[in-house]
């Protein structure tokens, strides 16, 4: 089914978009939760919150590209919940909890300037993605937007392990030298 259908699915209110979300999407939100949480419980988990999210957004929302649009969903439920165990590990899971059902009530500790600086420097490394050769911007992406280990990303493109850590290592520093030279360090 196309995106647009199972958009308009979604504004109908039909629980046939989640199911047909879940044909055309589910892996790809599995994988990257996955890739996150290293577990397959939690993994299951988070793109049944991705579905439970998306069928809360859509409507207001339209999403232009849904698989983007569910991408970053699960990716922020599985950095939450990542969030979420790690703190339990270290004895403030109530207080993540505590924090999470307050966050509406009590307003942002950002400002003007830093919601600017942030906004510039989405910009700013959105502009650097781009401008890499698109090989290496895959490679970029697979580690650093779905946290892809090295080993599976040598294995995707044909590279050795050494290769994919040195071609990261490069664009890391890259970036480094883009935003020092932009003055946003």
């Amino acid at each position: 089914m196309e995106d647009d259908s199972i958009v308009n699915l979604y504004w109908a209110r039909s629980e046939n978009a989640i199911s047909e979300t879940s044909k055309k999407y589910g892996n790809y939100c599995y994988s990257i939760a996955y890739g996150i949480l290293g577990n397959i419980e939690d993994a299951d988990e988070s793109v049944n919150d991705t579905y439970l999210d998306a069928w809360n957004s859509i409507p207001p929302h339209r999403p232009s590209i849904l698989s983007t649009f569910l991408g970053k969903i699960t990716r922020r439920i599985s950095i939450d919940k990542w969030r979420g165990r790690t703190a339990k590990k270290r004895g403030g899971g109530e207080i993540v909890l505590v924090l999470d059902e307050l966050s509406d009530c009590i307003p942002s500790n950002q400002n003007v300037e830093h919601e600017v600086e942030a906004a510039e420097l989405v910009q700013l490394i959105d502009s650097f993605v781009m401008s890499l050769p698109p090989m290496e911007r895959r490679v970029f992406i697979c580690r650093y937007w779905y946290f892809d280990p090295i080993s599976e990303i040598a294995q995707r493109f044909g590279f050795s392990q050494s290769k994919v850590k040195m071609m990261l290592h490069r664009q890391r520093k890259n970036l480094l030298n883009r935003l020092e030279r932009e003055e946003f360090l």
